[in-house]
């Protein structure tokens, strides 16, 4: 399977974090968490939307954004943003791609975003409102990059548990 992984830098709320960690978990994607967090790992809130799938995920922790880059220097690093100027599903995502997310309540550094251009995604969204859910953001890119990559690894079909089809 190719390698996908979410980063999360300084996530804020716990329970997106959980949900985040139950998508990576759910379809394979390694979830890498830049410190500061806004939250303690053993928050009740973030294992509770998480729920059974802790143990499930591939998780890497990080002191701080340069300390994820120093350790991640191979990696096809893309930005999402909601001031990004590509459209997330017009780009093609390579093996070993990295979804950047930034904190909740500013996002990435403006400094990251300025330096890669090319690689700034955005979630087309009404003008006049301010973002999606950070949850439903990596939901949303994650699922577009697998499909791009045919869903490796996934399972297309669902079984009924009374019924045959």
């Amino acid at each position: 399977m190719p390698n996908l992984n979410i980063v999360l830098v300084e996530p804020q709320i716990p329970q997106n974090t959980g949900n985040i960690s139950r998508t990576c978990a759910v379809t394979g994607v390694k979830l890498h968490l830049v410190r500061p967090f806004g939250f303690e790992i053993t928050d009740k809130h973030l294992k509770r939307a998480g729920l059974d799938y802790w143990d499930k995920l591939d998780i890497t922790y990080y002191d701080s954004l340069e300390d994820f880059f120093e350790k991640n220097l191979d990696g096809n690093f893309f930005y999402f943003t909601t001031k990004g100027k590509n459209v997330h599903s017009d780009s093609d995502y390579p093996d070993n791609s990295y979804l950047v997310f930034g904190r909740e309540d500013k996002g990435l550094p403006e400094s990251l975003l300025y330096a890669n251009p090319d690689t700034c995604m955005r979630i087309p969204m009404r003008n006049e409102l301010r973002s999606l859910n950070l949850s439903n953001s990596v939901a949303i890119a994650v699922y577009e990059v697998l499909r791009q990559w045919d869903y490796p690894d996934l399972s297309e079909e669902g079984k009924l548990t009374q019924y045959t089809w």
